[in-house]
């Protein structure tokens, strides 16, 4: 197998309990990530993010691909409209979001920063 690709069918994820770096607003919100992968120079991570109802305050400095399984939560942007996120939604954040992310029901979602 080449080593441009890593097949990560018998990976074993590093597991981290509330390991987010974010300010926490309100509500008392607790993340699992399962981090499946994670770049030789650190740039790339992917894996599982769960958390539990509770907001936090975000500044990405990194981009990130999110695909929801479970839940529901509410990304505002500073100064602008809420949007709505649920089960079944792929979206991408781009470098330079700055608001919050509120988990309303408890969330699992598959992610990618980059």
């Amino acid at each position: 197998m080449s080593n441009n690709i890593k097949l990560l069918r018998e990976a074993q994820p590093e597991v981290l309990l509330d390991a987010t770096q974010w300010e926490k607003l309100s509500g008392d919100p607790h993340t699992v990530n399962l981090n499946a992968y994670k770049s030789e120079d650190g740039t790339k991570l992917m894996g599982t993010w769960m958390c539990t109802p509770g907001k936090w305050a975000v500044n990405y400095d990194k981009w990130e691909y999110c695909d929801f399984r479970e839940g529901y939560c509410i990304l505002t942007p500073e100064g602008g409209e809420p949007i709505h996120l649920k089960a079944g939604d792929i979206f991408v954040i781009e470098v330079g979001f700055k608001g919050t992310w509120e988990v309303v029901e408890t969330v699992r979602k598959y992610f990618v920063f980059a």
